[in-house]
């Protein structure tokens, strides 16, 4: 369907006649479109009764199981949502999302560079997603990189795709150099693979696995499965390959930021979840086991791959939570608060039982809500900062994202409703009761003392104490009653006109009804979910068990 829906657009966008009356918000509309009926049909498949054990098709080459189909409606209605948010509204200007100055040669084709924006974005979008919904599928090595290509790929031309922006094309560069490396460990990992066993089928190589006992095999397997997961731990940004990232998302564009926290991590994930699930119940120890006896005078087990989520886990929980402390830039500091969140999730999937598999699921979602609310929310008030002072400042016809917490400051007495909705999110990434994060860290604990990891639990304890500080300071600064400023001399009236249809009249600002509706369905969604609890856990409680009963 998605795959499709591709070629349709970039049919009408190749043609003149169809691309000249077809504006980038019709682009943008169908692409959501496209998004909302494949998630339809995807859910429509949970209702397929021998999908608990998962069905094989084109060749073994993807796998549909249960909980590859919900998460491939997650991702679909994630990426409509972010898709129908963008662009805000037309406006007959160019609107510039880069902090640096355009040039003057822009400005004098203001509208045709920015349909060719919208355009190409919505289809960049359609092809990560597709790579997303395959990648969680897949059950093959090839297939497995090709989907990862196709959802990397498009990231890479989404960081850049405002090319008259210095600080994009320098930040989607660096991504899609240091990309380029993680695909080539994971590649190399892939061949390893191949080159002993033969095999590149997911079932062939578990069945292989379970019954081999000679060590080399064994030993090459294990090697290139340490390739392959370190190439996953780079791309979703955990801890000690995580430079990358505060970089990357501090530059990009805040729309763009908004795909490369959610979207490939929640795919690499799940991925990660159905390949350390498969071997550690092939193995019965819930992990690879590598057998050295011309290493040491008696055997030894070392768990590789749980030992090597573990350490991963451990540095992503200090490293986010003690550099994000001396960010001054909001999205680097969300970038930090991201990888520490990543140490919570990869615990969860060290430990590898029903709880903890149902913790990780959860954890995911309530991230997704979480992270995506807040970029949204961080847009909203770029655009109606903007706004409101745009008339004061003369030869200013750009907007530009916030980029340092400072600018944050006095915000609630300028938009109440959002500053209090960012305040509510930031709350629940601290894992303030009783909001959603809360109860998500809450599920993570719980399976870690269940199965005996009390240092982890114990560090993953003063991490979010200390991380609540920088969530705080945020806060703070929101709430901090900025200085009068002499050289903008704003009567207070002229004040009150300028903020008061911020989100109630939106014919005066950039933000959309539905902008304003989805902040408000995400906040009280993280708000209120303690009243209402069982349907995602209840969820989250399902595909756990489908892992291990079927």
């Amino acid at each position: 369907m998605i795959f499709i829906s591709i070629l349709t657009l970039i049919v009408a966008k190749a043609l003149p006649s169809l691309n000249s009356k077809l504006s980038s918000v019709y682009f943008t509309r169908i692409s959501a479109i496209v998004f909302v009926y494949a998630g339809v049909l995807s859910f429509n498949t949970l209702y397929i009764q021998s999908i608990g054990s998962g069905i094989g098709i084109y060749s073994g080459l993807f796998q549909v199981t249960i909980i590859s189909q919900f998460i491939e409606v997650f991702l679909l209605i994630i990426g409509s949502l972010i898709l129908i948010a963008w662009p805000l509204k037309s406006s007959l200007n160019y609107i510039s999302f880069s902090k640096d100055q355009e040039s003057s040669s822009l400005k004098d084709k203001k509208g045709a560079f920015e349909i060719s924006y919208s355009t190409d974005y919505s289809l960049l979008v359609l092809f990560s997603t597709l790579g997303s919904c395959l990648l969680v599928s897949t059950s093959d090595l090839v297939s497995m990189y090709l989907s990862i290509e196709l959802q990397s790929f498009g990231l890479y031309v989404l960081s850049t795709l405002y090319r008259d922006s210095e600080s994009s094309t320098r930040a989607g560069l660096k991504y899609f150099l240091l990309g380029g490396l993680s695909s080539c460990l994971i590649l190399l990992g892939a061949g390893l693979i191949y080159a002993f066993t033969g095999l590149t089928n997911f079932e062939s190589i578990y069945s292989l696995i379970s019954v081999s006992e000679v060590n080399n095999i064994i030993q090459g397997l294990s090697l290139g499965l340490i390739l392959i997961i370190i190439g996953f731990l780079f791309k979703i940004a955990a801890a000690p390959l995580h430079n990358w990232s505060p970089d990357v998302y501090d530059e990009t564009p805040t729309i763009v930021t908004i795909w490369l926290t959610i979207m490939p991590k929640i795919s690499i994930l799940i991925l990660l979840l159905e390949l350390h699930t498969q071997i550690g119940v092939i193995g019965s120890l819930n992990s690879l086991t590598i057998t050295l006896s011309s290493y040491a005078i008696q055997e030894n087990s070392i768990y590789l791959l749980k030992n090597l989520l573990l350490i991963s886990s451990l540095l992503s929980l200090i490293i986010g939570t003690v550099v994000g402390l001396a960010q001054t830039r909001i999205k680097r500091l969300l970038a930090y608060s991201t990888i520490s969140h990543i140490g919570f999730i990869l615990l969860a999937l060290a430990i590898n039982t029903e709880q903890s598999i149902d913790s990780l699921l959860f954890y995911i979602i309530q991230y997704s809500i979480t992270n995506l609310n807040v970029f949204l929310i961080i847009i909203a008030l770029s655009y109606i900062i903007n706004q409101s002072y745009l008339k004061f400042k003369e030869n200013n016809d750009s907007i530009k994202d916030i980029r340092y917490i400072s600018e944050l400051k006095g915000k609630f007495f300028l938009n109440p409703l959002l500053s209090l909705s960012l305040s509510i999110c930031l709350f629940s990434m601290a894992g303030v009761p009783p909001l959603i994060g809360f109860f998500s860290k809450q599920i993570v604990l719980y399976s870690a003392i269940g199965s005996g990891y009390y240092f982890m639990s114990i560090i993953c304890i003063i991490v979010s104490v200390i991380s609540a500080s920088y969530y705080l300071k945020i806060i703070k600064v929101l709430h901090t009653e900025v200085e009068e400023n002499t050289n903008l001399q704003m009567t207070e009236r002229e004040i009150e006109r300028e903020t008061s249809n911020n989100l109630t009249e939106n014919n005066y600002t950039m933000l959309s009804n539905f902008h304003s509706f989805l902040i408000s369905t995400l906040t009280l969604s993280i708000l209120f979910f303690i009243f209402k609890p069982s349907l995602i856990l209840n969820s989250t409680q399902l595909l756990s068990l489908s892992l291990f009963n079927f």
